[in-house]
């Protein structure tokens, strides 16, 4: 029995397989609509800054007036710099070693919007996360496997790359890519969803 029925329109705008799963293993029910924007960081912006606003623009990029719109950005985080995803296996391997044995930050910005309404939220959530500390030799066996190479930050934990990480402090499901007891309070408040009747 799911825990949860849609009762409005929802459309994700992502093309992530994890936010994908996440939303599906609750029973709800969404359209996927990717949105092409510019993921530029702006000169001097934070990182919490950058991800709301790459949310908000992926959210507001989906023309549906009657449908709600969920978008979402993740960003690896150290030393204040935001790094994206490697554009080779030397520069994965380097992402790597730079995080190895040290605590960085995941943030993640998302928002949910309904034109018709006009209605809108966005918030941001971070989690900390402690790295092993890496040979040479291990960070080059999981670059082999090919994830990172698709992963900001060269990594994904909720892969290949689980080995990786020791420690967290904060939410799980926003280092995968959406944070999810705050996507969930979002829809319920916003009544997107409900909870199934009985419940």
């Amino acid at each position: 029995m799911e825990a949860f029925r849609t009762q409005a329109r929802l459309i994700l705008a992502s093309g992530s397989p994890r936010r994908r799963d996440f939303l599906a293993d609750l029973g709800i029910a969404f359209e996927v609509r990717v949105t092409d924007i510019d993921e530029t960081p702006q000169p001097g912006e934070l990182p919490e800054d950058f991800v709301a606003r790459l949310s908000r623009e992926k959210a507001r990029g989906v023309d549906l007036s009657e449908a709600w719109v969920l978008g979402a950005d993740t960003a690896v985080v150290v030393d204040g710099e935001i790094l994206g995803k490697p554009g080779d296996e030397e520069e994965a391997c380097a992402m790597l070693m730079r995080l190895s044995g040290r605590w960085h930050e995941v943030w993640t910005g998302f928002s949910l919007c309904c034109q018709t309404t006009g209605e809108s939220c966005t918030k941001t959530v971070c989690t900390k996360v402690r790295f092993l500390t890496l040979t040479p030799e291990l960070c080059r066996a999981y670059v082999r496997t090919g994830e990172p190479l698709d992963k900001a930050g060269a990594y994904g934990i909720q892969g290949k790359g689980c080995f990786l990480v020791p420690e967290i402090s904060g939410s799980y499901t926003n280092v995968v890519g959406l944070p999810m007891a705050e996507v969930l309070q979002a829809l319920l408040h916003h009544k997107v969803i409900a909870l199934m009747d009985g419940l």
